[in-house]
């Protein structure tokens, strides 16, 4: 991972790990393009920054959440977009068993600034 996509993608980690530690939609999604199709934890697609913020303002309000990124690879698939996967653990402080999850992001260039375009998340446990 080039040193450019590691600062952007460890800048990016870091705001969405500081929004979902309040399970602030707004700054949520702020992150995301306006053209984002986002997958979370249920089975409906979310299109866009206002779908971003119903898929957030719709999660349980746990008093605590957290989320850790491991395993981060990141790789430059062009100027204006990065492709990047993780491991993502989220402690929900004893409300719900930690939720160990994949997470695929594509982060673009929009506007001068870079966004999620496309938000993955997977089961980590194999399904086959």
């Amino acid at each position: 991972m080039s040193s450019e996509a590691d600062a952007i993608v460890s800048a990016i980690i870091a705001r969405w790990c500081a929004g979902f530690a309040t399970l602030d939609a707004a700054a949520l999604s702020s992150l995301y393009s306006k053209n984002a199709f986002f997958f979370g934890s249920n089975p409906k697609l979310y299109r866009g920054r206002d779908g971003v913020a119903d898929y957030f303002n719709g999660l349980p309000r746990w008093r605590r959440p957290s989320a850790t990124f491991s395993e981060v690879r990141a790789a430059q698939a062009g100027p204006d977009m990065i492709n990047m996967g993780a491991s993502i653990t989220f402690d929900l402080a004893g409300e719900r068993e930690d939720l160990i999850v994949k997470m695929s992001w594509v982060i673009i260039r929009e506007d001068g600034d870079w966004k999620i375009v496309n938000h993955h998340a997977s089961a980590k446990a194999p399904l086959i």
